[in-house]
């Protein structure tokens, strides 16, 4: 059994396509646990929130996640999610949405809401002068949106010329060609931020019946950091949440496998550089052998400058500005995927290099000095994603989101520690599948066909 688990939620992760998946891997290089002390406060209405006081300046940071997200958007409704996040702020209760706007900029309110594939999230940002306030829009945003005409349809405009640029960005297209191949018959198949046509068909009611379903206490995910007491927060959460549904539907989405059957697919795109995402068959968050295989993605490709792939196909050949990889463990699925940019005449030789790596690793596993670099490199390092009040708070969402415990930061050397070499050659031989590495391409690329 992982030693990670409890069992005090299921297990939610997401991600932008993948916010929280990149929290828990960048959690494997965070500051020492005695740096964050991290209170588990439970309001007198029974809602859990994690807190770390700090009152060294007077701002407080609070971060949010609804499990659902944009997996949970109806049919023909893609984006429903994405278009919630980008109105809610626009007004709630008897405040309209330039009152609403203006209340946060005088007071330095930050409020900011997304939908991401298996959660919506939100952050607030405020002085500790303003808590009442800011506390009281969040609530309201939450238990009373208005989703008034005006910036509905404001919004929309605003959602349809991002998704006419889009269309037209190498970038995003190839993650649209690549997910809606992996998924063709699952939510996560469906585009995140939609369609203009769906869009196009959501209505102000399609808004409300998203927020009234999905926002719920039983889907609440709390983090807290900052000018606050454990003995302050724990009413505040019931003023603020209290309102919510207790429960909310059940999410009934199947867990798949991606289709990443060794495929090549292409895009046709008049640009002078193709962009690839290759991918296959990932690790669920809570297998006991996650560990090892962060480490072997690690040495492969996601170690940045020191990876194997950085190396070949940037360093040794100079075929790319980068090339990486990452463990994406979601709700419902989960996927090791990379990506790299080349010119299309470069195209057909980086795939090969990246197929050989991939084979390579399967093959030969690691060097014992490799293990003991990368294992130093992931539990040395300092994080980033601690380096401000809004990113701890969303740090502790996400250890919730993945169902860990409140001491995982204190914890996590001690897992990595536990990874020997004959896991690593294991693992590798196990999970990497050089034959199912399915690579979907947008540009011109030369020397390469598609297979479909």
């Amino acid at each position: 059994m992982d030693p990670t688990k409890t069992a005090r939620r299921p297990r939610i992760l997401g991600k932008a396509c993948g916010l929280f998946a990149a929290i828990l891997v960048s959690l494997a290089a965070t500051t020492p646990a005695s740096a964050v002390d991290v209170q588990r406060v439970i309001s007198p209405g029974g809602i859990e929130a994690w807190l770390v006081e700090d009152h060294s300046l007077p701002i407080i940071a609070l971060s949010l996640a609804f499990s659902g997200g944009a997996s949970v958007d109806p049919v023909g409704k893609a984006g429903l999610g994405e278009f919630v996040s980008s109105v809610i702020d626009e007004g709630a209760g008897d405040i309209n949405s330039l009152r609403f706007q203006q209340i946060l900029q005088d007071r330095s309110i930050t409020m900011h809401f997304d939908a991401f594939l298996d959660t919506f999230t939100g952050r607030v940002k405020t002085l500790t002068r303003n808590k009442d306030e800011t506390f009281d829009l969040l609530r309201l945003a939450l238990t009373e949106p208005r989703f008034d005409q005006e910036p509905v349809e404001r919004i929309r405009g605003q959602i349809l010329v991002g998704l006419s640029r889009r269309a037209n960005t190498p970038n995003d297209m190839v993650s649209a060609a690549f997910w809606q191949h992996a998924y063709p018959d699952h939510p996560y198949g469906r585009p995140r931020r939609g369609t203009a046509e769906s869009i196009s068909a959501i209505t102000q009611s399609d808004l409300r019946s998203y927020a009234e379903t999905w926002f719920a206490q039983d889907k609440l995910f709390l983090g807290v950091v900052g000018d606050i007491s454990a003995d302050e927060l724990g009413p505040l959460i019931d003023r603020t949440f209290g309102d919510l549904p207790a429960k909310s539907p059940p999410i009934d989405i199947s867990v798949e496998e991606p289709a990443t059957n060794g495929e090549v697919i292409i895009v046709e795109h008049p640009v002078p550089q193709s962009v690839a995402i290759f991918a296959q068959q990932g690790m669920e968050r809570e297998h006991p052998d996650f560990y090892t295989a962060y480490l072997l993605n690690h040495i492969l490709g996601g170690g940045s400058f020191t990876s194997r792939l950085y190396n070949e196909v940037r360093e040794e050949r100079g075929l790319a500005y980068s090339v990486s990889t990452s463990l994406t463990p979601l709700q419902h699925s989960a996927l090791w995927i990379g990506r790299v940019g080349t010119a299309n005449t470069d195209v057909a030789e980086s795939v090969e290099l990246i197929r050989k790596e991939w084979a390579d690793l399967r093959a030969n596993g690691v060097t014992e000095e490799e293990l003991e670099s990368t294992r130093t490199n992931v539990t040395g390092a300092y994080a980033l994603s601690l380096d401000s009040t809004t990113n701890i708070a969303r740090t502790l969402v996400g250890l919730q989101v993945a169902d860990l415990p409140i001491d995982y930061i204190d914890q996590r050397n001690a897992y990595f520690a536990a990874v020997t070499l004959e896991d690593m050659q294991r693992v590798a031989a196990e999970l990497l599948d050089p034959d199912s590495l399915t690579i979907v391409i947008v540009g011109q690329p030369e020397g390469i066909e598609a297979t479909r």
